[in-house]
């Protein structure tokens, strides 16, 4: 198949997904990524990091722009995986744009996959690769719909996390279920740790429904929102309940992607597969 990946410049986290998903797939298919500005709708940067600083607070704020410095100076960066795997990596603006539609009739992509892609997908794009278009959510869906929902899970206090691959309509965090893993919540890990954890899940996940499309095998299962749950950006009382858990933000002792490959090596979670 011919893949395109829609995703966003983010550096902490989603390297460790490409990492682990590109040189897989480009034995066997011709893979390319796309990547647009981590912000949503019309936001700046800085109403952004107001907005955070806002709801995490101020320790919160510095020790993500810690680790933002330190992902920078080390040229850890989904284009930094993609040159790495010999795989075509652009910066797009808009994925609905006409001229980016044509870029993908031009280059007949087959399958486009969404990993954190900040931006609402048109029908457009939608009804444009012949194979629909694969989203990644952090979630056992139909619950934990919409943003943050590994923050919403803890602060929760749910033992139980998961991680869906649906295909894309035009309703959010909605459209027919062909993947899920459920797995165990840490009591001990902080939010960085289990966002990482989850992304190496999210790779084999992923991995193995892309096999199961190229055999024919993909079962598909309508969700059923009326069953689910809804997550709104966290607010300051949301992230008190958070800490009041025992929760933290961050790790406190290695970086972020050695600490994430340590995690995964030594206690591997056994997830469950949808039936």
């Amino acid at each position: 198949m011919n893949i395109t990946f829609l995703t966003t410049d983010e550096p902490l986290f989603l390297p460790k997904f490409f990492e682990n998903v590109l040189p897989a797939l480009a034995r066997r298919h011709t893979v390319r990524v796309c990547s647009v500005p981590p912000l949503y709708k019309s936001q700046s940067s800085a109403q952004a990091a107001r907005r955070y600083l806002a709801s995490f607070g101020v320790t919160a704020t510095i020790q993500l722009t810690t680790r933002l410095l330190r992902a920078k100076l080390a040229r850890q960066s989904i284009e930094t995986i993609c040159r790495r795997a010999d795989i075509a990596y652009e910066l797009i603006g808009d994925v609905n744009a006409p001229k980016f539609l044509d870029s993908l009739r031009r280059e007949n992509v087959d399958l486009l996959v969404s990993v954190s892609c900040p931006q609402i997908f048109r029908r457009a794009l939608i009804e444009t690769p012949p194979r629909g278009i694969l989203n990644i959510h952090g979630a056992i869906l139909p619950q934990y719909r919409g943003v943050l929902p590994s923050f919403w899970m803890m602060a929760n206090g749910e033992q139980w996390a998961g991680v869906s691959i649906y295909f894309v309509n035009e309703a959010i965090d909605a459209g027919d279920l062909c993947g899920q893993e459920v797995f165990p919540i840490s009591a001990d890990e902080s939010l960085e740790e289990f966002i990482l954890r989850s992304k190496v899940i999210a790779a084999d996940l992923l991995l193995r429904t892309i096999g199961a499309m190229e055999l024919g095998d993909v079962e598909r299962r309508p969700l059923d929102l009326a069953q689910g749950s809804y997550c709104p950006w966290p607010d300051a009382k949301a992230v008190q309940r958070f800490r009041a858990a025992g929760r933290r933000l961050w790790g406190t002792k290695r970086s972020s992607a050695v600490m994430g490959a340590a995690i995964f090596r030594r206690s591997r979670p056994q997830p469950r597969t949808i039936e």
